[in-house]
């Protein structure tokens, strides 16, 4: 394809820049960046896709991001004064700001590489007949996503902007299975099982229907429950195994040595779960991402009240508070990544380094961050990513 604009051509078949008919030779990561711009132009391209697409996602410094810009300036003959180019948007990002055309003859491939990635839902039964809801997304090494009942819901997780830039991220290199576990999302609302030995045993249905062999787990908070007696279960099955805002007692358990408390978070979840734009829904999840940003968290309420009934909630609430599975950490023979923030206050630090000590060949990466799962746009969310494609890509 080629993008014609000012007295430049850039063509990503032969991975040539010309400017007045003579060739400009420009490093890969240039050339990449004046292609993305020339793909969006008059379009403002974040910072955050730029890194996304550029450089994988990795974290870079802010030197090198500008000397990339100032590299694609110098090759198209601009500058950083005129900005005839490429324009820069303060604090937000970067936008080609002169016309630019593209051959006709390739303007139908590329819409179709720009379409949006469909995602087809599919459906597994488990040993009991329940119906279970899947997706497969991206190719490479096949990894489990794992979230707990109170945020599943293949649907609308598709369409939250932050958790879609994170699953372009994770499918751009692995093959990434997603099920919505009994009583929330697409699957059956029938019946919810809250046993997570059984929940462990949904997942390798789920992932027998896929027709994965062996796989990397990846779990979040509560769902560690299930997904380390899953590691136990089946060891022949998990490759790896990766926790992040995971514990090994509940807030019940570990309460047990003093005076019983009642449980403010799940009072919360019964008086406001089921009414919209709720105070008591937005306090419940502000506990747990006390950082923000306010948009995604948002975002997220709404998710998990459309999720999951709010009887089906304190229910799951219940079941996480009162489990423990410090007995059988040392049973874990997967290579473990724990991943957790330093002032995260609904599951404490302390509760990581437990898993630590308990699960044999594991690690722990500290993220400077008070909320219990980082977010998209935060500077620990980007140490996340790197940590996680790492360990899994291994």
């Amino acid at each position: 394809m080629k993008y014609r604009f000012a007295d430049c051509v850039l063509d990503d078949a032969s991975h040539a820049l010309t400017r007045q008919g003579k060739t400009v030779p420009v490093e890969p990561k240039v050339f990449d960046l004046l292609h993305l711009l020339a793909r969006h132009a008059g379009e403002m391209v974040t910072r955050d896709r730029i890194i996304e697409k550029i450089w994988n996602g990795r974290i870079i410094s802010d030197s090198a991001i500008t000397a990339c810009v100032a590299a694609a300036r110098k090759a198209v003959g601009d500058d950083g004064r005129r900005q005839a180019v490429i324009r820069t948007i303060t604090r937000r990002g970067l936008m080609m700001a002169t016309e630019v055309a593209v051959d006709i003859t390739d303007v139908a491939a590329s819409r179709r590489a720009e379409q949006e990635p469909i995602q087809r839902i599919r459906y597994a039964r488990n040993s009991n007949g329940k119906r279970l809801a899947y997706a497969v997304t991206g190719t490479g090494p096949p990894v489990l996503y794992y979230r707990s009942m109170g945020v599943a819901d293949l649907g609308a997780e598709w369409r939250i902007p932050a958790g879609r830039a994170f699953f372009d991220f994770l499918r751009d290199q692995f093959s990434v299975l997603r099920f919505d576990p009994l009583g929330s999302g697409q699957s059956d609302h029938s019946s919810p099982e809250f046993d997570h030995s059984r929940q462990a045993d949904d997942m390798i249905a789920v992932a027998d229907a896929a027709g994965i062999d062996q796989f990397a787990v990846y779990s979040t908070s509560g769902a560690v429950l299930p997904a380390v007696r899953l590691a136990v279960q089946y060891p022949e099955r998990i490759s790896k195994l990766a926790i992040i805002g995971g514990y090994v007692d509940g807030r019940v358990r570990r309460r047990a040595a003093t005076m019983p408390s009642p449980d403010s978070l799940k009072a919360m979840i019964e008086e406001g779960w089921s009414k919209k734009e709720s105070a008591f829904a937005q306090a419940f999840l502000t506990s747990y991402f006390p950082e923000g940003p306010v948009d995604i968290v948002r975002d997220l309420i709404r998710m998990m009240q459309s999720a999951t009934p709010v009887e089906t909630m304190a229910e799951h609430r219940d079941a996480i508070n009162d489990d423990s599975i410090a007995d059988i950490l040392g049973d874990i023979r997967c290579p473990t990544l724990i991943m957790h923030g330093r002032r995260d206050a609904v599951h404490p630090l302390s509760e990581a380094q437990k898993l630590v000590e308990g699960i044999p060949r594991s690690e722990l990466v500290i993220l400077e961050t008070a909320n219990h799962l980082p977010l998209l746009g935060t500077q620990a969310f980007e140490v996340f990513k790197t940590a996680l494609a790492d360990f899994l890509a291994a």
